[in-house]
């Protein structure tokens, strides 16, 4: 990134307003290459003029040509226009996933009749050319007998402490990050998720434990079975996984949640 004057940067809300895209999708984007954000020991992000321009092309792949994330990033790659992602978070999911396939010795056609997805949907998973649902890694992840949170990179030692910097992030499906909080030997498995608006979990799910959820920031339509629950802003949660549950964030704005999984089964 090019240097530029303190009265050239940007804020996130600025670039959002100024690209036509949510916050959410940015920080989606950032993980993936698609900007390098200066950030100020407060951890805010700014943006160059340069950065505006290369999410501008971005948004125009993505609204005009209907690209998605993954394809994106390849176009501007081979324009020359960004550099790998800087922690490899694009292709880490897709690479798990085939890496679980193959040492279970599962055909492609095995696993998605399992998972309720077509073949071509799951290959492109595995080449990180789409992103699935939560609702969907949580059914792969009962395939493979593990839980979402070994599709993070948690090889690493376990931290006391986790810089916002730090942790691991996991695209789940188009609009949904889930930010990991800790990890190691835990008996809970603490997240934040932001989802953009309309963006939610998809298909109904379930799993072994218990969650606590608290809005941050937002709101939540959020169903157990088919009673449906609206939270909002400062609003607590608590259900056993065993329910049948989705989620979709019904605002006109991005929903931040603390959510927490007992045990670490998500």
């Amino acid at each position: 990134m090019s240097s530029a004057r303190n009265n050239d940067y940007l804020k996130i809300g600025d670039v959002a307003r100024i690209v036509g895209i949510s916050r959410t999708v940015i920080r989606m984007w950032e993980i993936l290459g698609l900007a390098r954000p200066h950030r100020t020991a407060s951890k805010y992000r700014l943006y160059t003029p340069e950065d505006v321009r290369l999410l501008k092309r971005a948004s125009f792949l993505r609204k005009v040509r209907g690209m998605n994330a993954p394809a994106i990033v390849q176009t501007l790659k081979r324009e020359g226009l960004v550099q790998p992602p800087r922690d490899g978070h694009a292709g880490a999911i897709g690479a798990r996933l085939r890496k679980l396939r193959l040492k279970k010795g599962a055909s492609l056609a095995t696993v998605a009749k399992a998972a309720a997805i077509s073949v071509g949907f799951l290959s492109a998973l595995e080449r990180s050319q789409m992103t699935a649902s939560v609702g969907t890694l949580r059914k792969l992840a009962r395939y493979y007998k593990t839980n979402i949170l070994d599709f993070h990179d948690t090889a690493e030692a376990n931290k006391f402490l986790v810089r916002p910097a730090e942790r691991k992030v996991l695209e789940a499906g188009p609009g949904v990050l889930m930010e990991l909080l800790a990890w190691g030997n835990t008996v809970m498995e603490p997240h934040l998720f932001r989802v953009a608006p309309n963006a939610g979990s998809g298909e109904s799910y379930t799993h072994v434990g218990e969650e606590f959820l608290y809005i941050i920031k937002g709101e939540l339509q959020i169903f157990l079975h088919d009673e449906e629950y609206r939270l909002k802003t400062g609003d607590s949660f608590y259900f056993e996984s065993a329910v049948p549950h989705r989620w979709t964030n019904t605002g006109k704005s991005e929903t931040v949640i603390l959510w927490v999984n007992t045990p670490p089964t998500f």
